[in-house]
């Protein structure tokens, strides 16, 4: 990573209060090596961050807010600390979200037409003779007895 010499270091609270993220967040980040090229350590120990972190922070928090996992988001900045474009691999990844969404969509559509179906069919206050080896009558289950 290229840094500019003249470009100040930022302490992890800076960090923070200009990303509007956690202290513990950003540590995380580091550990999993999300921010890798971003930070170095001190003489005493203390994580100091290129300016670069804030836009990495930002580029995290949004590809997250689409779906996509801190180990998805690090196969992306992979290929961005390679010095590539990392926009085909974030493509990929979009698409395989919007499919997973889709069926995540269909299997609620399927729910929510049984969900309707048993409660058009429902009765209610049913009697005590009603009551059979079943914990609610109105829910059919399936058994093989």
């Amino acid at each position: 990573m290229v840094t500019s010499i003249s470009s100040p270091l930022l302490k992890i609270g800076e960090v923070a209060a200009a990303s509007g993220l956690p202290i513990k967040t950003i540590r995380y980040y580091e550990e999993i090596g999300l921010l890798a090229p971003t930070v170095r350590r001190s003489e005493a120990g203390y994580r100091l961050f290129s300016d670069t972190v804030l836009n990495r922070l930002a580029f995290i928090r949004r590809v997250q807010s689409l779906g996509l996992s801190l180990t998805e988001i690090g196969e992306i900045l992979q290929v961005h600390d390679q010095g590539e474009l990392p926009c085909g691999e974030v493509k990929v990844h979009l698409e395989t979200k919007l499919e997973e969404i889709r069926q995540q969509i269909a299997s609620l559509k399927t729910l929510e037409t049984e969900l309707e179906g048993l409660l058009s069919g429902w009765q209610d206050p049913l009697t005590k003779t009603a009551i059979v080896p079943t914990i609610c009558p109105n829910i059919p289950t399936q058994s093989s007895h």
